[in-house]
């Protein structure tokens, strides 16, 4: 799959449930390739702003979508990498602001 088919794909399963791309397509590409290699690499789309482990069970937490999108665009309008955005956060209604990691740093350190 390229990055194109894969942006596509993506958009159709999750505009409707409210989660959007960013609307810098630039990074969004580069974001999707991040995820693309990953795929390669390791077998699952692990987040491309984290490092993965290679263990999928180790980090089912962080296989995009990760566990902390849903949380991290709730409260801030956008997940920690920005790939994905609520459409207030996409057309400047609410301030962007830095996203913390949620990730547990015992995940984050092997």
């Amino acid at each position: 799959m390229n990055v194109e088919q894969l942006y596509e794909q993506l958009k159709k399963v999750q505009e409707p449930r409210g989660f959007f791309f960013n609307k810098d397509k630039k990074l969004v590409l580069e974001l999707l390739e991040g995820l693309i290699a990953n795929k390669d690499r390791y077998g699952y789309m692990g987040c491309p702003c984290r490092l993965a482990s290679g263990d999928r069970d180790h980090d089912k937490d962080i296989v995009c979508p990760c566990v902390y999108r849903a949380p991290d665009v709730a409260e801030f309008g956008s997940c920690y990498c920005s790939l994905y955005v609520s459409s207030e956060w996409n057309e400047g209604e609410i301030e962007k602001q830095y996203v913390p990691e949620r990730r547990s740093p015992e995940k984050l350190f092997l």
